[in-house]
């Protein structure tokens, strides 16, 4: 006798397992503004696009079955506008001169 699936036998742990891709990113966006909130902001803000950047990997690399809601539109689009976000983000938080 055979198993049913993870999603036929715990649909909720199945979505959470789904979904890991973006908690992993939204748990670097939280640390990188918690810097922010702390007044460091210049690495908080590299924190923050560093994590688009791999959220733009992430997307790349993993199967649409396993990226959740990193899936936005098509995979092309999702790549460049998440690495494009994320390197601009770092590289003006690195240039801004500093106090």
């Amino acid at each position: 006798m055979t198993r049913p699936p993870l999603h036929v036998r715990r649909p909720f742990l199945a979505g959470l397992v789904r979904q890991l891709p973006l908690l992993a990113v939204l748990v670097v966006v939280a640390a990188g503004l918690l810097l922010v909130t702390f007044e460091h902001w210049r690495w908080g803000l590299v924190v923050v696009g560093l994590a688009m950047v791999g959220a733009a990997l992430l997307r790349l690399l993993l199967p649409v079955r396993r990226v959740g809601f990193l899936a936005v539109r098509s995979r092309g689009v999702d790549v460049v506008l998440l690495a494009c976000v994320g390197i601009t983000l770092t590289a003006v938080a690195l240039t801004i001169p500093g106090t």
